[in-house]
């Protein structure tokens, strides 16, 4: 049974030149920033906030958002900064932010502020992500994709040992050191604003969202695949001593609308083609550069 039905846009840059992309065989990382004019994001940003805000206001249970670098199909490469924005150009309806790239921040305190700090503006409406990032945003950032996984655990527990316990205290880590952690801004939220897992299927993340009982997103995977998702997370959270519930599910549907069906299938056929999501067509190697992926 489905239980909130939320919007989704990834703020895509519209009119960058398909052709082009086509041409190259990609359309983010290095697609030249040379086809970007301000004047036109300007006029999509309008855009896209007055849709999300409409959604807020027409009946969804609330609106998402994500983040991605050097990528013409999400003009987010801040997430914050867009959530920050709709927790006051909208006044019901969560904020879902899937999600915050983790690996690629040198301060996970700034990341942990920031939603504390945007949970507070909207009177406690977000819903927190936290992701590990495509290849491509690990190279956008100069981060070292070998050390990805790891660095995605140590901020995450560093977020949600700032979040619960009183500071100030002191973090020794193995990729993060802070002398003194204590931030005056908290989540309004108590322990801290749920948070979910959003993914591409690896088994790995599905896991890792279970063992932690956080609910596991699958981003729009083939639907075949989706019982055995779950199948894994239920087999895991077992482990774990829980029983998951419709709660613990999340699935994100691509969904044209259009006149006809006729007309929907054909405009959708470039979408499928991945020139309308943020995945895009790239190389394997900006997807999974060597030691991104885990060897099982």
């Amino acid at each position: 049974m489905v239980k909130e039905v939320f919007f989704f846009t990834e703020m895509g840059y519209t009119a960058y030149p398909q052709d082009e992309a086509r041409k190259l065989g990609y359309n983010n990382l290095m697609f030249p920033n040379e086809y970007f004019s301000p004047e036109k994001a300007h006029e999509l940003y309008s855009m896209y906030f007055d849709e999300l805000q409409y959604c807020t206001e027409v009946g969804f249970d609330g609106v998402m958002i994500n983040e991605h670098h050097n990528n013409p199909l999400c003009m987010m490469p801040s997430i914050n900064v867009i959530g920050s924005a709709l927790a006051k150009t909208t006044k019901k309806g969560k904020i879902v932010f899937l999600g915050n790239v983790l690996p690629i921040h040198e301060n996970p305190l700034r990341v942990a502020e920031e939603i504390a700090m945007i949970d507070c503006m909207s009177g406690g409406r977000v819903i927190c992500g936290f992701v590990r990032g495509l290849g491509q945003e690990s190279m956008a950032t100069n981060t070292n994709p070998v050390y990805n996984r790891e660095r995605f655990d140590e901020a995450h527990n560093l977020i949600i040992k700032a979040w619960t316990t009183p500071g100030p205290f002191r973090w020794e880590g193995k990729h993060y050191q802070f002398r003194v952690v204590n931030p005056w801004v908290m989540p309004m939220q108590k322990p801290h604003p749920p948070i979910w897992i959003p993914g591409v299927v690896s088994p790995e993340s599905v896991i890792w969202a279970a063992r932690h009982r956080y609910p596991y997103v699958a981003l729009a995977p083939p639907l075949d695949l989706i019982s055995e998702i779950y199948d894994l997370y239920d087999k895991i959270a077992e482990e774990e001593g829980y029983t998951p519930t419709s709660e613990n599910r999340g699935y994100a549907v691509r969904i044209n609308v259009a006149d006809s069906d006729e007309k929907a299938y054909e405009e959708g056929k470039n979408f499928y083609w991945q020139l309308g999501t943020s995945f895009g067509v790239a190389p394997r190697h900006w997807q999974a550069p060597p030691g991104y992926i885990t060897r099982t």
